[in-house]
């Protein structure tokens, strides 16, 4: 079952729900060539040996929820219920019980400290840069003291040619799924009071995962 419908939303994200609405009609099947070979792996390795209660924040149409561990109460959150509806048959059609909710990130329906994790996969870099502290306050106050919020981002790459094609990509993706490149991510968690305790590349140098301690 969808929870949450009815629950307080902030007009700044109005136009990501309404995006999001057209979005769930096409979204696996465009990103389905990444989900194959880019995305998979990176998943498996972001929720290995994760425990406790987890927050899986932007969970669109349910992809992280294979690599859920069995160990943990897991938790998917979306602004858009066209999107979390997938998510919740992808759940079921893997045999576990749906906890699904439909939240906005700027004002979670959750209480303090009810997380010891959330995990983010792309959804900061779809949340504009000024909209990003913000939400990432909200995560640091759903999470038990000592908690881990972990972001998988996008970035630009320092490759000049592999700039040039992302650029040349930018103003689709944008269009699509109001993704950008561009976002200050890492600066916006250390002013929301996170603690930087991982900061790599886990694909090429474009894909940068994140984990900030409270």
């Amino acid at each position: 079952m969808v929870a949450g419908e009815g629950d307080t939303f902030t007009k700044q994200t109005e136009p990501l729900r309404r995006l999001y609405r057209r979005a769930s009609l096409y979204y696996d099947i465009i990103d389905w060539p990444l989900e194959c070979f880019r995305y998979r792996a990176l998943r498996r390795e972001l929720w290995q040996g994760l425990t406790g209660n987890i927050l899986d924040l932007g969970a669109g149409t349910g992809r992280n929820a294979p690599y859920y561990p069995d160990q943990a109460e897991v938790i998917a959150a979306d602004l858009s219920p066209e999107m979390l509806e997938r998510a919740r048959r992808r759940i079921e059609a893997l045999g576990r019980e749906p906890r699904v909710v439909v939240a906005d990130a700027l004002s979670l329906n959750f209480a303090d400290g009810e997380f010891d994790v959330c995990v983010s996969t792309f959804l900061f870099c779809v949340l504009p840069d000024d909209l990003q502290e913000r939400a990432l306050r909200e995560v640091k106050r759903v999470l038990k003291p000592g908690g881990r919020a972990i972001l998988l981002e996008y970035v630009y790459s320092r490759s000049p040619v592999r700039r040039l094609w992302m650029r040349m990509l930018a103003p689709l993706v944008e269009r699509l799924f109001s993704a950008r490149f561009d976002g200050h991510t890492r600066e916006h968690m250390l002013r929301a009071g996170f603690r930087l305790i991982e900061e790599r590349f886990v694909y090429r140098d474009i894909i940068l995962k994140l984990v900030g301690q409270t």
